[in-house]
Order: structure tokens, then sequence, then C-alpha cells
């Protein structure tokens, strides 16, 4: 599946992935995926679609640690990002929730905004223009919570859970 490229820069910090000013004001997530990366590039909340992909250079989600920069895109629809490389907790967190994130410097080097893209998880590939890029693979624990949609999905089938069922902890 061809993904289209949305292109960004390096330094990329949370508060402008998503906006500090609505982190306890916006509780749903189509209020917090209009909001995506809004001061960085207006139509992004306009004009991206479910199934694009964010590739950008160093150090993406670096600042503060929270949760709504990743849960934006994902609202949005964003498949994955692929950077340089990522803030530490930014990276946690896009696991925690489910998001994609893959480092590839060649990819980003070599991708344009608008193209596009293919990735290919199996091969750890990323295919721009019929040339393949190769990115560490994922472990089989971070593929397992990405596959599940994020770390509580990802619990819940590893314990036999429902998705509605309720989990206590004993005193």
């Amino acid at each position: 599946m061809s993904h289209r490229i949305w292109k960004y820069g390096d330094g990329v910090d949370t508060d402008v992935i998503f906006p500090g000013k609505y982190t306890y004001t916006l509780k749903e997530p189509a209020e917090i995926a209009a909001h995506a990366l809004e001061d960085l590039d207006p139509r992004f909340s306009k004009e991206s679609q479910p199934g694009d992909v964010i590739v950008a250079g160093k150090n993406w989600g670096n600042g503060s640690s929270r949760e709504q920069a990743v849960t934006t895109l994902k609202f949005r629809g964003i498949v994955a990002v692929i950077a340089k490389s990522f803030g530490r907790i930014y990276y946690r967190n896009a696991v925690n929730q489910g998001l994609l994130l893959l480092t590839c410097p060649e990819a980003v080097d070599a991708a344009a905004d608008g193209a596009t893209l293919t990735i290919d998880l199996e091969a750890s590939t990323i295919t721009i223009d019929d040339r393949a890029y190769a990115f560490p693979p994922l472990s089989p624990s971070v593929r397992s919570m990405i596959e599940a949609g994020g770390l509580v999905p990802h619990l819940r089938r590893k314990l036999g859970l429902s998705a509605t069922s309720e989990v206590r902890i004993a005193d």
C-alpha cells in the first residue's frame, strides 16, 4: 500500500505537534486531531488523510511528555512517522499508543513532500521511487504492541481479556 508523505525538518517538538494550550481543554479524538501540527503546517489538519505518513528530520517529538503529541497523529489516521531520530519519551509514548515510528535517515533524505512510499515491516524496508531503504527491524515486543494498537490492547490480548473487560488490582 502506498502512503502519501508529509515532510518536515529537524527538531519538531511535542508543542508543535500538538499545541500545549489545548492539553487540558480537548478530550475527544476529533477535537484533538483537528489541531495536529497547526502551528507548523496549517494545511495538515485540513488535508491529511488516513494512511498518510510523516517523514521528518532529527529529534522528532523532543520536548514534554504530552501523549497528545502522539494521539493527535493517530486520531488523524497517520500510519507511521519516519525520521532520522526521535525524542526518547515521544518514542515510548508512540509505542504505548500504537503509532509506528521508524528510524531511516536515508529514506528521509530521499523523500519529498507529497510523494508516496511503501513500508514493508517483514523486509524492514521503505520504498520510495522504486528504491528500497533498510531500517532496523522492530523488536518482537514493539511490533506486537504496534500491531495490537498500543500497550493496553497488547496486554489485554496477552492476558486473554476482551476490549471491554475491567481490570482490577487486588489490595
